[in-house]
């Protein structure tokens, strides 16, 4: 990777990842965002940015000739709640918006990291230690997108040969970013209301456990699968990562080690149960351990305890 764009910038993931991508590789990294979601403060002021809509195939190559572009984060989706309301513009944007990307670098050569999620199982994968390649049947929009967007991905590199790469993310848990409509962001939510001394009320039942994992993990995993050797590489672009796994009552009783006068309630959302109902407990992320070395760093202690201190630094009055 020399000369990156990153798509979806703004976003959950991208605002993060693009300010670390940054830090290895300078002013070579593009921020492409959509009007309306324009870069702010650090994002803005420490590299080139353009109007990148994924819906826009000539956007998207005009953008590449010009900064010489040889690697696409392609992040730009809608997450799993909010695609539910809006399943067309979910498929629109995440596998309309990926046949513009993959297009484009298949015509000028670049690489393309896209990711999937835990979303990509259904409710015949096997719950616990869910393997590599198993069956996926998803009953959300947000999983047909993702396992058709793994299917696309593996078809350009059999047929076209690019170099197509991507992760099954879990649920992400950040400071910096606040949550965007995921089934998992309760995870995050938790942590602002201890943060702020707030009664939690959660939208998962307890004992619903699923797949999670911290920010800085994911960013690292992003980055270290597109410098990987792609000879070691036998999957490419649905790669289990694994970090922990947890329910409510998890969450909760950890937080309280640090926090002993916080309360959580349940509110429980039959939406989002039902898609979590259907999510892996936790994935078997062997493959990715033995083909690109992946490990994680944080643990759901050390997790919390940098959560915890990072909120208590933070303006949490808005």
């Amino acid at each position: 990777m020399k000369n990156i764009l990153v798509i979806g910038s703004t976003g959950q993931i991208g605002s993060e990842l693009t300010l670390e991508l940054r830090k290895h590789y300078g002013e070579n990294v593009v921020a492409g965002y959509i009007p309306g979601a324009e870069p702010k403060g650090e994002l803005a002021e420490t590299g080139p940015a353009a109007i990148v809509d994924i819906t826009n195939g000539q956007q998207i190559a005009d953008t590449v000739a010009k900064y010489h572009v040889d690697t696409v984060y392609n992040l730009a989706a809608l997450l799993s709640a909010v695609a539910e309301s809006k399943h067309r513009l979910a498929w629109h944007i995440g596998i309309d918006g990926l046949m513009n990307v993959l297009e484009v670098a298949r015509e000028r050569g670049c690489a393309v990291f896209t990711p999937s999620s835990i979303g990509a199982f259904g409710d015949g994968a096997p719950k616990d230690m869910t393997p590599q390649d198993t069956i996926c049947r998803p009953h959300t929009m947000y999983g047909v997108t993702k396992v058709t967007g793994e299917l696309l991905s593996d078809y350009y590199y059999t047929r076209f040969g690019v170099d197509t790469r991507g992760v099954r993310f879990p649920g992400l848990i950040s400071y910096v970013t606040p949550p965007g409509g995921g089934t998992t962001d309760y995870a995050v939510d938790i942590f602002y209301a201890a943060a702020r001394g707030e009664t939690f009320r959660c939208p998962i039942q307890g004992g619903t456990f699923m797949d999670m994992m911290y920010m800085p993990d994911a960013l690292r995993a992003a980055i270290q699968l597109m410098e990987a050797d792609p000879s070691r590489l036998r999957h490419r672009n649905a790669f289990n990562i694994a970090s922990m796994s947890f329910d409510p009552e998890i969450i909760y009783g950890q937080i309280r080690k640090y926090r002993p006068d916080f309360v959580m309630e349940y509110a429980v959302d039959p939406l989002r149960q039902s898609i979590a109902e259907s999510w892996p407990n936790m994935m078997d992320d062997t493959c990715a351990r033995e083909e690109w070395d992946w490990a994680p760093q944080y643990d759901l202690d050390t997790m919390t305890r940098d959560m915890l201190e990072k909120l208590k630094q933070k303006d949490l009055s808005s």
